[in-house]
């Protein structure tokens, strides 16, 4: 195969050098030299974080800049040689070629002055929107004080920053929500956002919110290699969620689209163009009505933690959850307008989009954002932009503080300046105390404070964020004895004399030492819980425990997720006693939080219970093994009550004697952090260690694998899992073929009966003889259509006038209730059915009364006319929800029929529709075969008109339809 274009043949052998050598760098004893089509990661082994090792080499030795994208795009070095000679050509034809542009870009002492101006731009001041109740509230806030202020700065380029003010956030939004209208979204509905970093982001995720829908963050595929997993992920939370429409961008787009055969409620795969080209005139710029009256009880989001394909768990967050969390987060760490966030965290996990952008929205403090490609491939260039805006907040996983300790410790950061930066949270991820020393040391001649570094501890289910010590405060470690940590379960305070070597004492607030040392454990601070929340740790039998005993951590507050969307099994697990499981081990020490592990990957063996952190982090210090590339856990045995110790560690070893070699280094380890051997050693291949999308080991799901022999199963191509996706895509739509054959029946029966029906309503003279025919027409339908049909309680109904209360979740209710009731009733309808001629004639014969919804007069006037048709003998029947939707449940009641009833003093008969859900749901014409039932409930007597009279008439008639139709009660709190 030729080379690339442009290319110099020279470089090619030099390239294939530079690889060969950090491999072996990686992988001693590594034997196969690479080729320019050898793959980056299933051949050569080289994972994100030694792709970010190889750009860095590769600019230094080529004298190039290249873009973030190479990271992900790069599947071979022909792509890298590919790469270095675009560089090259573009940076002779004029293009910067060298140094981080962010640094060149202002002097120090120019740095102080912009920030400043950012932050103070619109008279900020400290006002906070403290009474607002939703994140639309929020926006609405900001709008009133100064629309023109800049809310997000974003670094689309290193050399090119994209700026949008308030006033920009709220058009933008306005326009996505229109065309979502456009789409069929209503209400209630979920909408995914497949969506980049970027200013797109943030405006189809509050278009989605004043749409009235609720956005699923889903994170994009980040190499080829990896798209067959992915999307089947992806295609397990469409399923729960059952969003309609999907929004991405232009290159994952036909990818997306296969997700429709996996997912059968995804009808639009949009992108954030096509919805602001499709807004409709009266979304123009400067307009922002028609939002969403928003709720506090409303979701406002559902995050999906990293969960199996096929059962996702959607942490369910309302505007109240995440405004409480918000609230109490800024209050702990003082936040403030005049704070500017920096920040490369990605949009779709919670602690970038909730702990940074909805943070600083709520604030009103700029934030600056990059992509987390553009931190992986030059983390100095966070650390530029915090000098550039003189950024004070950040967030961000212990990764990234130990990436700029590993690639900027000796790099010339002269004129670097960050004595502005006074919180950086670490969280997200198991904190390692030896990495914040080495950040403080690295960059404290660069003016960074050390009492700046910040452990915290957070959770999706509690919104974000729980547990945060004082701002300034710096590092706590907690030194306990290992031996009662693991085989006590007690954190108790390490003694070095009792140890017989020489050390500190317990607490070590200046970070220094080792602090590994004989029986030595490490735990650090995550401070105390959050305002207005509560933490405990419990025994196995939920007890509560003492300080320094670990246990099950629990908490509780108005941060605390209501359960997993549409997954009550799930959300039953979480609770207990009223207090949120965490799913967490930990302690407690005056009043914080020392976490120790995952309960559900604590391995017990032989007594002790051990966590896989330490072990696998040892491991992967070996040589031999891939650094971060190491899972242990823990196998059932035949005995109950203990099991089997495993570790999985990648390795590119191919000599026998070598492998050996490093089992037994890994068996030496074991013991010097356990001491206890593993029961079981797996050398896998790269890749076989499963990871989730913020780069954590998946354990669970390695165990699975090893479990089912399928670890470290080859990679497959990248057109090859296409194809896999395009058959399982194909598969679902194929198994959804009986479904369209049954549908079509249906719609066939429905189209012979129809003209029969109309010819009835049109021709028959009384409405006694019209619901005859179309009572009989009905059960033939029902016939047809093969949906059995149960009625029970037809004494029930009067012979006299009434007033009849059905519940309403389907179009095909009103079909089923003239299967039902052998005597005729007017239904009571809204109005604008009126509208449609052919519709209202129709619906006027059946003896329908029309109702003015949203005319207060006309409405009026319709309730008097009631009263009339109420005294003519017929009962009039009132779907007294108003309205249906997609989702299941009993939602509340309109007191417009039981005013009738009172103002009447008519009797009212609840009757209970059940299964007419599932048989044709909203916005589907696909009828599906299914069972029907009708409960005619005793009637119910009004006892006044008063207000209260009418709330208890109502409430009554729910119960009893509510414990007939077989669906929830989902009347917002």
């Amino acid at each position: 195969m030729p080379l690339p274009k442009a290319a110099d043949p020279q470089d090619a052998g030099a390239l294939l050098a530079l690889i060969d050598t950090l491999v072996r760098e990686l992988q001693p004893g590594a034997q196969r030299p690479a080729s320019l089509d050898s793959a980056l990661d299933r051949e050569l082994g080289l994972d994100s974080l030694s792709r970010v090792e190889l750009l860095a080499r590769i600019e230094r030795q080529y004298g190039v800049h290249l873009p973030a994208e190479v990271l992900g795009a790069a599947e071979t070095p022909r792509d890298l040689l590919a790469a270095i000679a675009h560089a090259r050509t573009a940076e002779h034809g004029g293009s910067d070629a060298g140094s981080s542009t962010l640094r060149q870009a202002l002097p120090p002492a120019q740095a102080a002055p912009e920030a400043a101006a950012d932050a103070d731009a619109g008279g900020a001041g400290d006002e906070l929107p403290e009474a607002a109740r939703s994140l639309l509230e929020v926006l609405d806030w900001h709008l009133a004080r100064h629309p023109a202020r800049t809310h997000v700065s974003f670094y689309a380029s290193e050399d090119r920053l994209e700026t949008m003010s308030y006033a920009e956030l709220a058009d933008g939004a306005t326009r996505v929500a229109d065309s979502l209208r456009g789409l069929g979204v209503r209400t209630g509905d979920c909408v995914a956002l497949m969506l980049p970093s970027g200013l797109d982001f943030f405006r189809c995720f509050f278009g989605i919110l004043r749409a009235g829908a609720v956005p699923v963050p889903m994170y994009p595929p980040a190499r080829p290699n990896q798209l067959e997993e992915h999307l089947r992920r992806q295609a397990g939370i469409l399923r729960n969620c059952e969003a309609p429409v999907l929004i991405t961008f232009d290159r994952v787009r036909p990818l997306a689209r296969m997700l429709a055969g996996l997912s059968p409620a995804l009808a639009h795969v949009t992108t954030p163009a096509e919805l602001a080209t499709h807004a409709h005139p009266q979304s123009s710029a400067g307009s922002h009505g028609g939002a969403h009256p928003a709720r506090a009880g409303e979701l406002a989001l559902i995050q999906y933690t990293s969960g199996s394909t096929g059962d996702p768990k959607g942490v369910a967050l309302s505007h109240a959850n995440l405004l409480a969390n918000i609230r109490a987060w800024g209050q702990a760490a003082a936040l403030s307008a005049r704070d500017v966030c920096v920040s490369w965290l990605p949009l779709y996990h919670d602690m970038g989009l909730i702990g940074t952008w909805l943070g600083s929205l709520y604030h009103g403090l700029p934030l600056i954002l990059m992509s987390p490609l553009d931190f992986l491939a030059r983390p100095e260039r966070w650390l530029w932009a915090i000098h550039r805006h003189r950024g004070t907040v950040t967030a961000a996983p212990n990764f990234a503080f130990e990436l700029c300790v590993k690639r900027l410790a000796d790099q010339d950061l002269s004129g670097l300046d960050l004595s502005s930066w006074r919180l950086a949270a670490n969280g997200a991820e198991p904190v390692n105390p030896d990495t914040l020393a080495r950040f403080a040391t690295t960059f404290a001649p660069y003016g960074l404070d050390p009492g700046a570094l910040m452990p915290v501890y957070g959770l999706a289910e509690c919104s974000v964020g729980l547990c945060v010590p004082p701002p300034g405060r710096g590092v706590v470690v907690d030194r306990v004895s290992r031996t009662a940590l693991t085989c006590e379960g007690k954190a108790r305070p390490w003694s070095a004399a009792a140890d017989g070597a020489r050390g500190e004492g317990n607490r070590d607030g200046d970070r220094d030492g080792d602090g590994r040392a004989g029986d030595a454990a490490r735990i650090v601070s995550c401070g105390p819980a959050l305002p207005g929340h509560a933490l405990r740790i419990v025994d196995g039998e939920g007890r509560p425990l003492p300080e320094r005993q670990v246990g099950a951590l629990e908490f509780r507050g108005p941060s605390a997720t209501a359960g997993y969307y549409r997954n009550p099994q799930a959300s039953a697990a979480l609770f207990h006693d009223g207090w949120l499981a965490t799913g967490d081990h930990a302690y407690l020490a005056d009043g914080e939080l020392y976490i120790t592990g995952r309960a559900k990957e604590m391995i017990i063996r032989a007594g002790r219970n051990i966590y896989p952190y330490d072990l696998e982090q040892a491991i992967g210090e070996l040589p031999g093994v891939r650094k971060g590339c190491v899972a242990v856990f823990g196998v059932q045995r035949e005995q109950a009550g203990e099991e089997r110790l495993v570790v999985v560690a990648e390795t590119r070893l191919q000599d026998e004697a070598a492998r050996r070699q490093l089992e037994q280094r890994i068996v030496a380890a074991a013991m010097d952090q356990l001491e206890l051997a593993p029961d079981e050693i797996v050398l896998a291949p790269p890749h076989a260690v499963l990871k989730t999308s913020s780069g954590k080991i998946r354990r669970a799901s390695v165990r699975a694998a090893y479990l089912d022999g399928s670890l470290g199963a080859p990679v497959r191509a990248a057109w090859l899992q296409i194809l896999r996706l395009q058959a399982a895509s194909l598969g679902g739509r194929l198994r959804a073929l009986p479904g369209a054959l049954y549908a079509g029946w249906a719609w066939a029966g429905f189209a012979l009966l129809a003209p029969l029906t109309v010819l009835a309503l049109v021709g028959l003279p009384r409405l006694e003889q019209r619901w005859a025919v179309a009572h009989r027409l009905a059960r033939l339908y029902r016939w047809l259509c093969a949906c059995p049909l149960r009625v029970e309680g037809l004494a029930q109904l009067p012979a006299g006038n009434c007033v009849v209360v059905a519940n309403h979740a389907s179009y095909v209710d009103g079909v089923v209730l003239a299967a039902a009731l052998p005597r005729p009733v007017r239904f009571v309808a809204k109005a604008e059915f009126r509208a449609s001629r052919p519709l209202r004639t129709l619906f006027e014969r059946l003896g329908t009364v029309f109702v003015e919804r949203f005319d207060t007069l006309r409405g009026i006037e319709d309730a008097h006319a009631l009263g009339t048709h109420a005294g003519e003998g017929v009962p009039l029947l009132f779907f007294a929800e108003g309205t249906f939707g997609p989702r299941e449940g009993l939602q509340a009641f309109r007191l417009g029929a039981f005013q009738t009833a009172a103002r009447l003093g008519l009797p009212v008969v609840p009757v209970a529709l059940a299964g007419t859900r599932s048989v044709l749901r909203d916005r589907s014409w696909w009828p599906r075969r299914g069972a029907l039932a009708v409960t005619v409930c005793p009637p119910v007597q009004p006892a006044g008109e008063d207000w209260h009279d009418l709330l208890a008439l109502r409430d009554a008639v729910r119960a009893q339809i509510l414990a007939h139709c077989g669906e929830r009660d989902a009347r917002p709190d």
